[in-house]
């Protein structure tokens, strides 16, 4: 079977190329051209043209294609569905702040963590991304839109340390400075509360910045719309998080969906503050994006700012997510989730 040439490290590709007699300049060509965009051996033009013809014959090369684009209007955010080599399609936003342009990638096709709120879970996990699938949404979300991307947020379709073996190798390779070069600084990773997968993490040391989506603060709230907190309750994760930070010395900023009637009430933002007491912690409060299927709706402005107010007497720093793209599928899994939906209907379609 041919290798995903991609998904591998310069050390390890280097040593396919040694084996395969090149020197060790080589490996570093196509490195480079790998991280450039590539998509064919072909046209790695300062190799041979038997060393391609052999590449050709020994690895493949990923790369998606455009499934869906949009673009708002409002403020230039671009979604993209990214279809991938198997059919199966995921999502990546490119964001403008003013400090540069972020993208926030997908880790895996589907998520198999249950939270009740979100669309990209509905249908459970088809499969997890390899590292290069990883960075394609980086790389062709940088190509396709002409933007360069300094910032990257692992919040897309997925639980990032679910897929962790994989996601460590594309931290990897996108910090490489053979490569992209974006360092761990400018990189988030979202997690909705692996305590075994954080651990790991903080053994790591990465300069990378950990978002813990919490979204209740008592085991009630959390477990009846995170399923994740059966396994591991609030106190358990977020001793977890204060570990992570003496390990680390990196503040967690914590996700917070603000949703009307499940996580906004005035007693929750108090039993937040005092449960975040002493951490070197956010708080960033997320106004839910409404999605069909579950039944749940945003707090009101007043609940919102009301809850913020309680967070900052007490000493807590929260602040309340920039919405963009409201005027595009800006739900994370919405835009995959109605195109699966068109598909299947086209499907069914008589005639068609």
């Amino acid at each position: 079977m041919k290798q995903d040439i991609k998904s591998m490290t310069p050390e390890e590709l280097q040593a396919e190329l040694s084996a395969l007699g090149q020197p060790k300049f080589r490996s570093g060509q196509v490195f480079s051209w790998l991280h450039s965009g590539v998509t064919h051996f072909e046209d790695m033009t300062n190799l041979s043209r038997q060393l391609r013809q052999t590449l050709q014959e020994r690895f493949f090369i990923t790369a998606p294609t455009v499934a869906r684009k949009q673009v708002s209007a409002l403020d230039g955010t671009i979604k993209y569905l990214w279809r991938l080599g198997d059919g199966n399609c995921v999502e990546s936003v490119v964001m403008r702040y003013h400090h540069g342009n972020t993208v926030c990638i997908s880790s895996e096709v589907g998520c198999p963590m249950g939270c009740k709120f979100c669309a990209s879970t509905i249908g459970g996990l088809v499969r997890r991304l390899e590292p290069s699938e990883l960075l394609d949404q980086v790389l062709f979300s940088q190509l396709d839109s002409g933007l360069p991307i300094s910032n990257i947020v692992l919040m897309g379709i997925g639980e990032p340390l679910d897929n962790f073996d994989n996601v460590m190798r594309f931290l990897e390779l996108v910090n490489s400075p053979q490569g992209m070069n974006i360092g761990m600084r400018h990189i988030s990773l979202s997690t909705c509360g692996l305590v075994d997968r954080i651990r790991e993490l903080a053994d790591r040391k990465l300069q990378l910045t950990l978002s813990v989506s919490l979204h209740a603060p008592d085991d009630a709230h959390r477990s009846a719309i995170m399923p994740v907190n059966r396994r591991w309750n609030v106190d358990t994760l977020l001793n977890c998080c204060r570990e992570y930070f003496e390990k680390t010395g990196r503040r967690i900023s914590f996700e917070y969906t603000m949703i009307r009637g499940v996580s906004d009430a005035p007693e929750q933002a108090e039993l937040l503050a005092k449960k975040l007491s002493g951490m070197q912690a956010h708080v960033n409060m997320i106004p839910l994006n409404h999605v069909d299927e579950t039944g749940l709706e945003t707090s009101t402005p007043q609940a919102i700012r009301r809850f913020q107010t309680i967070l900052e007497q007490h000493g807590v720093t929260a602040t309340l997510r920039r919405t963009l793209g409201s005027d595009i599928d800006a739900s994370c899994g919405q835009l995959r989730r109605n195109y699966e939906a068109a598909k299947e209907e086209a499907a069914c379609r008589p005639g068609d």
